[in-house]
């Protein structure tokens, strides 16, 4: 099937250096890189939590000074209460 796609300049130069390297057409080299996305769609869609690992990564330090808050104010607690 013949389609006509718009692709940005520095991606189509890209695209069209890595299949010459290869030395593949480049509807060749088009066509594995959508076939590779959608077998990752596919795997990802298996385990639809995986698409969300790492979201959260920019509070790792909040997520640390929350725990060292934690940590600090247990060394507070009278163990006495706890029996």
């Amino acid at each position: 099937m013949k389609t006509t796609l718009e692709i940005p300049d520095l991606i189509f130069r890209r695209a069209k250096i890595t299949a010459a390297k290869r030395g593949i057409p480049l509807r060749e080299f088009v066509t594995e890189a959508i076939k590779d996305k959608l077998a990752a769609d596919a795997k990802t869609s298996e385990k639809p939590w995986v698409k969300h690992m790492g979201k959260l990564k920019h509070l790792r330090k909040e997520t640390v000074r929350i725990n060292r808050l934690i940590e600090a104010g247990s060394e507070n607690i009278d163990p006495e209460m706890w029996r």
